[in-house]
């Protein structure tokens, strides 16, 4: 029998497998994937997210796969360009955009390292229950035959679509259907040092730089355009690049699109309660958000760590299990809030205006360029 089971072994699981495992806790995780594998991903942690993996000793292994430090955003809304450096978080002064691949091999062998137990290519297919309280899980790997195992307490970290949170029927709340869509690719043979971001018509551009020389381009439409974007991706995609941002589609002339296209129009946003008899919530599973501001990586590892602490509150006794699941549910709500009201008016992709007030903090010194451009240069601050 173990302490904590984590369905679901990505950038909510592996951490929180990961922090349990470093505090005694006999962890096991399981994923239906295999790694080190691929997973459709906004690609960027904010300094927050950053800053977590620097507490955990990891953000050298990242670094160390050659993704570059993003130290600059650029925020163009057609009648203005603002420009500055991102703000630091505890020490981190950089964001990063690592490639899925490597950042979730990366955690998930931090959380083996720790003393967690792995489980990949493992199907949970159903919770094992006793007197209303989840107990554990049954599931297989590929064809083999039925496996249970019991825990303390069943973790889902396995998504928006969450298998733990349609079992235990958790409700949502605060939630807004899908109000983007979007898809994104990669290129080679284009030099991007910062975060590019353009608003406006009603879409959303944005580029920075990732693993193997690299750019990540990603592209948001109203999630009505979705039927139409999706019969003609590329297209759309060129389409909009030109029309936003002509200077970047020009330099991506001069470079090759390395990869195929990802995409969807399933961009929900909902919190959902977290946190039950023998189970809780945490990443995606608990709390999504539409990927326009790129905090979903770090808000998924901030929750570990609330998630963490929490488990170790109550399977020490410094409190009741229920109590402390409860409190980490609450402390999730109250710092994820503010900044998903803010996400969620930014994902109508409404006037650069609003973008820019709700997103920007302007300064009067400004530089009128040769176009008319008006640019704020180390006066604007891009709220991490």
């Amino acid at each position: 029998m173990y302490d904590v089971i984590i369905v679901g072994a990505r950038c909510a699981g592996a951490p929180t497998a990961m922090l349990l495992a470093r505090k005694g806790y006999r962890v096991l995780l399981v994923d239906k994937a295999t790694f080190p594998s691929d997973t459709m991903s906004s690609h960027f942690l904010q300094t927050p997210g950053g800053a977590c993996l620097k507490r955990w000793g990891l953000l050298e292994r990242i670094t160390a796969t050659g993704c570059p430090a993003i130290r600059n955003k650029t925020l163009d809304v057609g009648h203005a360009v603002f420009t500055d450096a991102v703000l630091p978080e505890d020490g981190v002064a950089a964001c990063y955009a690592p490639r899925r691949i490597l950042l979730d091999h990366i955690l998930v062998n931090a959380a083996v390292e720790a003393g967690a137990h792995l489980w990949e290519g493992f199907h949970v297919r159903e919770l094992l229950w006793e007197e209303g309280r989840v107990t554990g899980i049954r599931g297989f790997h590929g064809r083999g035959k039925a496996i249970s195992e019991k825990a303390a307490l069943v973790i889902g970290a396995d998504g928006k679509r969450s298998m733990v949170a349609r079992v235990v029927q958790a409700p949502t709340y605060s939630a807004l259907p899908s109000l983007t869509c979007g898809y994104y690719t990669y290129w080679s043979g284009v030099c991007l040092q910062g975060q590019e971001i353009a608003q406006r018509d009603h879409r959303a551009v944005i580029a920075f730089p990732t693993n193997d020389e690299k750019i990540v381009v990603a592209v948001q439409w109203p999630r009505e355009q979705f039927d139409a974007v999706r019969h003609d991706i590329s297209g759309h995609f060129l389409e909009t690049l030109e029309r936003c941002t002509p200077y970047l589609a020009a330099r991506l002339r001069a470079g090759v699109q390395a990869e195929r296209f990802v995409g969807t129009g399933d961009l929900p946003n909902f919190f959902r309660r977290s946190s039950g008899p023998g189970w809780a919530l945490v990443g995606d599973a608990g709390h999504c958000k539409d990927p326009i501001l790129a905090h979903g990586m770090s808000d998924a590892f901030r929750d570990a760590d609330l998630l963490a602490d929490a488990v170790e509150s109550g399977l020490s006794g410094e409190c009741s299990l229920q109590k402390a699941l409860a409190d980490y549910e609450q402390r999730r709500d109250d710092a994820a809030l503010p900044l998903y009201e803010l996400n969620c008016q930014m994902a109508r992709l409404e006037a650069p205006s609003l973008f820019v007030n709700r997103h920007m903090v302007p300064n009067t010194q400004k530089q009128r360029d040769k176009k008319g451009v008006t640019t704020c240069n180390n006066g604007v601050t891009l709220k991490p």
